[in-house]
């Protein structure tokens, strides 16, 4: 069978990353953290960038390790990423939480976590509606730039309702698979090629 070494190269990478974007992680990506992770940027400067790991979830539930939550269904907690992993950060459409970060026109970061608590506690609908973190990713001034330009990410774009699935342990499959044929044969690929 002949290799076509062109299926790695990554055409989408001509997209400047924004807040709002999605980061793609190329298939053999071997950091624990981001391999075959799909990203939200939540912040984009000159001086450096943030970002929430969409699809690693933790085996732990909200109400397990947040006091004050009185949750009768399963509520999961994803890794965001490697920095302030003790620090819970949310994403969520609701307008009405005061001093949210905007991301998007319909999409926030944080804001007054006891309104939310309390939105929560008295049975406000969350169910695609918000997505709770541990930790976030960050890269320092340039250093997101040079990634992209070494294609380790694609840079792409999701709709708020995929950022918000809960349901995401193939996200990153369906994410690429909606690019196209191209990036659909990435998800063939094993995580570790020397094992194949």
């Amino acid at each position: 069978m002949e290799y076509n070494e062109d299926i790695f190269k990554i055409e989408f990478n001509n997209i400047q990353p924004t807040k709002g974007c999605v980061l793609i992680s190329e298939p053999f990506l071997q950091d624990a953290y981001f391999q075959r992770s799909v990203i939200l940027l939540v912040d984009h400067t000159d001086k450096g960038s943030m970002g929430l790991v969409l699809n690693k979830e933790l085996e732990v539930d909200l109400c397990d390790l947040v006091e004050g939550f009185d949750v009768k269904y399963k509520t999961p907690i994803f890794l965001g990423g490697p920095v302030a992993v003790e620090t819970l950060f949310y994403i969520h459409t609701f307008q009405f939480i005061p001093n949210s970060y905007p991301i998007t026109d319909s999409l926030y970061l944080n804001g007054d976590f006891d309104l939310l608590k309390d939105y929560i506690n008295q049975g406000g609908e969350t169910d695609g509606k918000i997505k709770f973190f541990f930790g976030y990713s960050g890269w320092d001034k340039e250093q997101l730039m040079n990634e992209i330009k070494e294609n380790s990410w694609m840079v792409s774009s999701i709709s708020d309702t995929d950022i918000l699935n809960n349901h995401t342990m193939e996200v990153w499959e369906n994410t690429l698979s909606g690019l196209g044929d191209k990036y659909k044969q990435w998800t063939k690929f094993p995580k570790d090629p020397s094992l194949n």
